[in-house]
């Protein structure tokens, strides 16, 4: 797979590329994130927010300030009461199928680099299927869909054709892969895609244009509207997230709250849904020297998104340990990964035909995740969906 060098400009879309004329949804974004200031808030500031009935975004850049972190265990308990009233006690599972991890951009924090010499691996349709076979037989019901970002390798023939397939053995099904335009959107739901997540990794346009060397993912603009570009295309529903710690993570966590509140005004009968992964160890992890972001941190900024936006799920990946991940369900998340590897070829081959791309913190089976769940007091649900 050739790995292109060039140096484009991270903010001019490449001719391929859809650019919403309509929508100023990704400006405001960013000119919000710029303007977040989070050491003028103070302790009054925050426990007005989270005795708030109904939040605004300033309410929501207090709780994400260092000024809310002394607050931690009332926030803690507000997010409770949101996601019990919301969620009732009922946490989603669903487990992720890398099918390929052959990829055309240089991300120095990414596993999958197409500079780095790791094992490539893609599967065909008849390597979907067993993978599919397999991880249906454990019970789940979703599956999310993730491939390297390769248009050559993984073109959006491929990725549909692997859609069909999870179709006829999930009733929810997620994809996790390159942007595209509206149409290639619309084309993947026909093909059976429920939802898209899509990480802007960080919102700092300059530290965006620092960590994407080359690719198409080099483009900042065109990745900070597919969110917009996959309701457009009939997605039921969209995932927002940063990588936290590849840039100031109040920030990022601000922009990643903005986003979702001006997608959910705008689409409102869209299903929004929040991601929160922080840096896992990768190759060259070494030369990215990530702002690290601690549990209490990640604490906070999960409480942050709940109270601030309380009918939207949560998912928790196993990029955390498995003690933080049973704490967080009930609490804020509502949506937790099982059986999970970062493979290629994992569910049903003793070796991976492709290497991760990162390390988990959390290895545990369905059953054992489902126990887990049990333990709390909490109820497992395979699935949240009904197509009539």
């Amino acid at each position: 797979m050739r790995c292109s060098m060039e140096r484009i400009d991270h903010m001019q879309y490449l001719p391929d590329m859809e650019i919403l004329e309509d929508s100023d949804i990704g400006e405001r974004v960013v000119k919000a994130m710029q303007e977040y200031d989070c050491t003028r808030y103070t302790a009054a500031d925050v426990k007005r927010a989270i005795a708030a009935e109904y939040l605004t975004p300033e309410d929501f850049g207090a709780l994400l300030s260092p000024a809310a972190e002394p607050f931690l265990e009332q926030m803690a308990r507000r997010a409770t009461i949101e996601t019990q009233k919301h969620f009732g006690n009922s946490v989603l599972l669903f487990t992720p199928l890398y099918i390929s991890n052959y990829c055309e951009n240089q991300c120095i924090y990414c596993g999958f680099n197409c500079q780095n010499k790791i094992k490539r691996a893609k599967l065909d349709e008849d390597g979907i299927r067993r993978e599919m076979e397999a991880i249906a037989k454990t019970g789940m019901e979703e599956v999310l869909i993730l491939t390297g970002e390769s248009r050559k390798a993984s073109n959006v023939e491929y990725i549909g054709r692997a859609c069909n397939i999870a179709h006829e053995y999930f009733k929810n099904v997620g994809i996790e892969v390159y942007p595209m335009n509206t149409d290639e959107y619309a084309y993947l739901h026909e093909c059976g895609a429920d939802y898209v997540t899509v990480f802007q990794e960080t919102y700092d346009s300059d530290r965006y244009e620092q960590l994407h060397l080359a690719g198409h993912k080099r483009v900042f603009p065109y990745r900070l509207n597919a969110q917009e570009r996959a309701l457009r295309g009939g997605m039921r529903g969209v995932a927002f997230a940063a990588l936290l710690g590849l840039s100031d993570f109040r920030k990022d966590a601000f922009a990643v709250g903005t986003h979702a509140y001006l997608i959910q005004r705008r689409y409102p009968h869209a299903e929004i849904s929040f991601s929160c992964p922080r840096l896992r160890p990768i190759i060259n992890n070494d030369k990215i020297n990530p702002k690290d972001v601690h549990e209490r941190q990640l604490l906070q900024v999960m409480c942050a998104y709940r109270i601030f936006m309380p009918f939207a799920g949560l998912t928790i990946s196993t990029r955390e340990r498995a003690g933080f991940r049973d704490n967080v369900i009930g609490m804020c998340a509502t949506k937790i990964s099982a059986g999970v590897s970062t493979g290629i070829g994992s569910h049903t081959e003793e070796e991976d035909a492709g290497d991760s791309q990162f390390e988990i913190s959390d290895g545990r089976t369905l059953d054992e995740v489902i126990a887990a769940i049990k333990n709390r007091g909490l109820q497992p649900v395979l699935n949240d969906y009904v197509y009539i």
